[in-house]
């Protein structure tokens, strides 16, 4: 059974990004726009990976990661940042993060990125 993902990015065109890159080998189970879905779909589905953007409306990623490891310290989330947003990927460690991949998105990064956490 492949493992579940969580995809959470205000663009929808990212989402889809993620999405292709993913649907291969794991099965998308739920899509956010911002960090307050996240962690409502998070509840909902209990996936075993999110994909999780730092940067987004009404709740930022970090403050989501937060809420999510707080819910599941056993969950796994890999954030999703912009090149030179080093701070807020500082932050996002300390938030509990587990992993990140920097966009513009590459497959193989994305991949070695999952396959990382997901064998941990």
């Amino acid at each position: 059974m492949p493992k579940e993902v969580l995809i959470v990015d205000d663009s929808h065109f990212m989402r889809n990004l993620l999405g292709q890159i993913l649907e291969e080998d794991y099965r998308v189970v739920a899509e956010a726009s911002n960090g307050a879905e996240a962690v409502k779909l998070y509840k909902e589905h209990q996936p075993d990976i999110v994909m999780m953007d730092i940067v987004m409306p009404k709740c930022n990623g970090i403050k989501a990661t937060a809420a999510i490891k707080k819910l599941d310290p056993d969950s796994r989330v890999i954030m999703c940042t912009s090149v030179g947003q080093r701070e807020k990927m500082k932050l996002a460690v300390k938030a509990g993060a587990d992993g990140y991949v920097t966009k513009p998105f590459e497959e193989p990064s994305v991949r070695k990125a999952i396959q990382d956490i997901a064998a941990a």
